[in-house]
């Protein structure tokens, strides 16, 4: 990827920054500071927005688009105090050199001059990628030897046109000025800026998190909130800007407003940066410092919101080219809006009095209180000055249950009646001039709260609250359209004093999908109180959320699989029926909402496509043509989901090859085809289990798993599957090591300390021959003897043996041990004269957390 400069080309992609501020100029009202590529300037409040910029008697007015092209951003904290981005390179910015890079100017605030003069020396890296909140800037090492721009001089390399991907358009450099671009040459350096918003942006999913860009621009945003936490992802492998997959991270920077955070000042904040395999995560707690509340209104309701604006700042080398890059992201961050109440206390306001006015005591029916006995009870008494700083007032707020406030209890009306009356002692200084105000206040509440609903999502499950207010709990609860039965709140429910939470995975049969994508996929939940009596809806709440899943993926031995999802769109799709482009190709598994397909990238019709040094595979789910219904609007009920992989055309892998000696030949004949299968249920009743789309199933060192291995296909009630051997992995090749013993020659592993426990099968609605399951639980505190090769993922695999328990020769099928104690075991054989018949199977993976 790049723009095509002449007989050359030049990619841009990022560089590397270090600064070091020089003397600068500074005022009351503004302090310049050199923050790697970016200088930040702090205005007061009293000076307001920047208008316009005074450069060498010429005035330039700033709009928000000029500034974004220009390189100048200005934001405003919740008091309207402005702070001033600008680029290192902006197009006010001299330098000689590019190490050293300066300005003097003047910046025109509401008709005041504010001086602006500073110098920063920076180091750049070889690339350099920049995204702030309303440009994107992207510089890089000119070729030695020549400029590039058409006014340069007339030596050296020329740049008539620049080519935005993927459209390949190629326009003028004059053409791109006029599009509101900003594209010039430093001494060293090509640089090329783009405001949000052009109309060669385009949208781009990066490992799960949608990214904005422009030819090789990025401002990536993924942000999840609960009521305490923000977290923030970002790629930490941003596909179109590598050539290959072999870098090394240098370095990683975490910083608010665009300032670096060491350590020490993180740890302070409570904040956090973790660096994954897929994903930079960046976790920041609601009200931390560096942010700021809000507060907003909206149908006469007080809401407030949290602000904050971190800061990325990535440096990697490539081994291949040998150039680093420099990635640095300042991303605003607002939570949802969140209501507050409004009524906890009788607030007093009192003012205004000039300066010289002070507050001594208040007097209440309970007696005299000096403003710190005030406080101490709690009464929260304040003196605020004016916008002018000229006068002030003062402002008390008494809790509702303090005893100096009298309650009169209305049940008639449905409220209580709140009444204070109190005697301000004030005094005018420097005479000690004594004088009094009477006041009262009165306020009126309703004694009943209502029900409330309300929820939040992680990258698993919706969670939802219902609070009672003061209400007794008399409402049936709908989830999704199901009635919220025994059965189902004992999946779901963890019940409080005053709510109930409800934990639903978002793949839950009461959620419906709205939309999907190659690596997200787009779920809502209903949930709604109804009366019992009348079946009359009493509160209804709809959450929908964007949960970030891999639906496809690409394997190096170029196998593909892809999971298609029902959406609410297509409600008559039986997913079974959906095929690849060539319509002998179906799904592998497939059920009501889901079709799982698993291919090679050379069949099912699947095409081919050469880009660069990738090789790009695609191909199509979708419904074949006479399965399509009408709907009643006349379309057709269709279904399209495009699945692609990308695979590097050059490319070596290491192989390795290690001979192991069979130690029996496998001898034994069936003439039914048998199927074993494993699964991991949700708990320990083993009525629900992980569906396949759920895998790598999350499971805490505390927790227990329970496993059920099924032999299916098979109708003999006498006919008994027992288990050989068990194990776990840290990889899918069953015979890797480390590996960690469950079930030895069908009994516990007598050498763990935590031994594996065998559950009881009952026959139920489900479980028709309970002699075809086995149930075990296994600790995963068992997984952690060797801590130093203890890694986030667990395979569990299974050797067993299918018996029939009418045979009195012993052998492997003489019955599963239930502890190690019983030695003698009921005698089971298999149906063949033969050895007895083997079968392997292992689970999904298993996260540790």
């Amino acid at each position: 990827m790049g723009c095509f400069l002449g007989s050359g080309w030049f990619c841009i992609l990022m560089v590397s920054v270090s600064v070091k501020a020089q003397q600068m100029s500074s005022t009351k009202d503004h302090k310049p500071e050199c923050l790697g590529n970016i200088v930040r300037l702090h205005v007061a409040a009293v000076l307001g927005n920047v208008n316009s910029i005074v450069n060498d008697s010429k005035v330039i007015e700033l709009t928000p688009n000029l500034a974004a092209q220009c390189g100048f951003r200005y934001k405003f904290d919740r008091m309207g105090n402005a702070m001033l981005f600008a680029s290192l390179l902006n197009c006010l910015a001299q330098s000689k050199d590019d190490k050293t890079l300066n300005l003097a100017t003047q910046l025109r605030l509401h008709g005041k001059l504010m001086p602006v003069d500073y110098t920063c020396s920076y180091t750049w890296a070889s690339r350099e990628i920049l995204c702030d909140d309303v440009y994107m800037e992207a510089s890089g090492r000119i070729p030695k030897g020549g400029s590039l721009l058409p006014q340069a001089a007339a030596s050296g390399y020329k740049m008539s046109k620049v080519v935005f991907s993927p459209s390949n358009k190629a326009l003028r450099v004059d053409e791109v000025q006029r599009k509101g671009y900003a594209i010039a040459n430093t001494p060293t350096r090509l640089v090329l800026r783009s405001p949000h918003g052009k109309e060669e942006t385009y949208l781009q999913n990066v490992s799960s998190v949608d990214m904005t860009l422009v030819s090789l621009f990025f401002i990536a945003g993924s942000v999840t909130f609960t009521p305490e936490l923000i977290t923030w992802y970002l790629p930490r492998h941003i596909d179109p800007l590598f050539s290959s997959d072999a870098f090394t991270m240098l370095e990683l920077y975490m910083g608010i407003d665009g300032k670096r955070l060491d350590k020490q000042e993180m740890a302070a904040r409570k904040y956090s940066v973790s660096l994954m395999e897929v994903h930079v995560i960046v976790k920041i707690p609601v009200g931390a410092v560096g942010g700021y509340y809000k507060s907003h209104v909206q149908d006469n309701q007080y809401f407030s919101t949290y602000a904050i604006e971190p800061m990325l700042e990535l440096l990697w080398i490539e081994e291949d080219s040998h150039e680093d890059t420099r990635y640095k992201v300042l991303f605003p961050i607002t939570t949802p809006p969140v209501a507050r109440p409004l009524l906890q206390a009788l607030v007093f306001k009192l003012g205004t009095f000039n300066l010289d006015v002070e507050l001594v005591n208040v007097t209440l029916s309970t007696g005299v209180l000096t403003v710190a006995e005030c406080n101490a009870r709690g009464f929260n008494v304040q003196e605020e000055m004016s916008e002018d700083n000229l006068s002030k007032s003062f402002s008390m707020a008494v809790p509702f249950m303090d005893p100096a406030v009298f309650h009169e209890n209305r049940p008639e009306q449905g409220v209580t009646s709140f009444t204070l009356h109190l005697i301000y002692g004030l005094v005018v200084l420097p005479e000690n001039m004594a004088f009094s105000h009477s006041a009262s206040v009165n306020a009126i509440l309703m004694n009943v709260v209502p029900h409330s609903i309300s929820g939040v999502c992680d990258q698993e499950n919706f969670y939802i609250t219902v609070n009672y207010g003061n209400q007794a709990p008399l409402f049936e609860v709908m989830v999704g359209g199901w009635l919220l039965t025994a059965e189902l709140a004992e999946q779901y429910v963890t019940e409080g004093e005053s709510r109930i939470t409800l934990t639903v995975p978002f793949s839950a049969p009461q959620t419906v999908f709205e939309s999907i994508h190659a690596s997200a996929v787009r779920s809502r939940l209903s949930v709604a109180l109804l009366n019992p009596f009348t079946n009359v809806t009493m509160k209804d709440f709809t959450l929908g959320c964007t949960f970030h899943k891999r639906l496809t993926e690409c394997f190096s031995n170029g196998t593909m699989t892809a999971l298609a999802v029902k959406v609410e769109s297509t409600p008559s799709l039986n997913p079974g029926q959906l095929t690849l482009t060539d319509r002998s190709c179906g799904p592998d598994y497939s059920d009501d909402r889901f079709a799982y397909f698993s291919f090679n990238v050379n069949s099912c019709g699947t095409t081919r496509k050469f880009i660069d040094d990738l090789i790009l595979y695609e191909n199509e789910i979708s419904l074949p043509d006479k399965l399509k219904v009408k709907t009643a609007s006349g379309l057709d009920d269709d279904y399209h989901l495009t699945v692609s992989c990308y695979y590097m055309i050059n490319n070596t892998q290491s192989l390795a090859y290690h001979r192991k000696p069979c130690n029996n030949e496998p001898s034994a004949k069936t003439e039914s085809q048998l199927l074993v299968v494993m699964r991991i249920a949700t708990d320990a009743s083993y009525k629900t289990f992980h569906q396949v789309e759920e895998y790598p199933v999350v499971r805490y060192l505390r927790q227990p798993l329970h496993i059920e291995v099924e032999l299916t296909r098979s109708t003999d009630p006498e006919v008994e599957l027992v288990l050989d051997h068990c194990w776990a992995t840290l990889d899918k090749d069953r015979n890797s090591k480390p590996r960690w013993n469950l079930i030895i020659k069908g009994c516990e592993y007598p050498e763990d300390p935590y031994r594996v426990v065998f559950n009881t099968v009952v026959a139920d609605s489900r479980v028709l021959y309970p002699s075809h399951f086995k149930r075990f639980e296994v600790h995963i505190a068992a997984f952690t003897g060797d801590v130093d090769e203890l890694t986030d993922k667990i395979f569990v695999h299974c050797d067993v043996f299918i018996c029939d328990p009418s045979s009195p020769v012993k052998g492997q099928c003489s019955g599963q041990c239930v502890n190690q104690n019983n030695s003698k075991r009921g005698q089971r054989q298999v149906k063949s004269t033969a050895e007895e018949p083997r079968l392997y199977i292992s689970s999904g993976v298993i996260f540790l957390a």
